[in-house]
């Protein structure tokens, strides 16, 4: 399943729902997700006129989409259905539950419209809430197969997760590396050790890349990344959606905005 952010362009988007289907030989449902702006006072909610604007302006974002959807020649031969959904709940809430008909859910990270939040689905609350793996595409992603893998390590269970559900691509990947920034060297060795281990009982074979803590987190796992060309990241998702705090293996959101690499994402 791909969710499309209305009322923008999604074609990197859509880029890289096309090479993961024709990779897979995946069938594609696409989705993009509405909500009307409300307006409150002190008796409830404004509706007739304003009501109707705001709700055909919503309808046209979303057909918008689907045409984008449907006129990407690359993704034509794998296209199962397209999904509008108008609503009055939070566009999160709406495609994470839309995700029961995946295996996997990609997502961009999403600039959203001239309406923001009642087009745009918030990336973190959206990871927390799907119960599926969620590729994550960032702004200046690049068309690629994930040739080099890497799985920002750290011991607990969103990580596990993530990597059990990455396997489809690890197996696939030319290339894959267990990295791990940590002050803990000793149990880090050990466990990535493990899950060395663990991935080869799959036909996976992993390089290892321990560092210690020191400085930002993030910048030293970007840095990681791109010493071993890695354009795929793979990390356990944690948080509290309720105020958007959330993250995955020690990287930032601002990492996904900044960077142009993907990231598998499992909570």
């Amino acid at each position: 399943m791909v969710h499309l952010d209305a009322g923008c362009t999604n074609a990197p988007l859509l880029a890289i729902a096309a090479s993961q289907a024709e990779r897979f030989a995946a069938g594609v449902i696409g989705i993009a997700a509405g909500q009307p702006a409300q307006i409150g006072n002190c008796d409830g909610f404004y509706s007739g006129d304003f009501a109707v604007a705001e709700r055909d302006i919503v309808d046209d974002e979303l057909k918008r989409s689907e045409t984008e959807f449907r006129n990407c020649v690359a993704l034509e031969p794998y296209v199962l259905e397209w999904r509008s959904v108008p609503a009055l709940e939070p566009i999160a809430h709406v495609v994470a539950a839309e995700a029961r008909s995946a295996d996997l859910l990609i997502t961009g990270v999403g600039k959203g419209s001239r309406n923001n939040g009642n087009t745009h689905a918030d990336t973190g609350d959206l990871v927390l809430r799907a119960g599926r793996p969620v590729l994550v595409v960032p702004p200046a992603a690049a068309p690629g197969v994930f040739a080099t893998v890497m799985v920002a390590w750290n011991d607990s269970r969103e990580c596990r997760r993530a990597i059990a559900d990455a396997l489809p691509f690890l197996k696939r990947a030319d290339r894959v590396v267990v990295a791990a920034v940590t002050a803990e060297m000793t149990d880090a060795h050990i466990e990535v050790r493990q899950v060395i281990a663990w991935l080869e009982r799959h036909g996976v074979t992993a390089d290892r890349h321990l560092s210690p803590l020191g400085g930002n987190v993030t910048e030293r796992l970007s840095k990681i990344a791109t010493e071993h060309d890695a354009d795929l990241i793979v990390a356990g998702a944690y948080g509290h959606s309720r105020i958007r705090e959330w993250g995955f293996g020690g990287v930032t959101r601002d990492m996904l905005l900044s960077d142009n690499r993907c990231a598998l994402l499992s909570n």
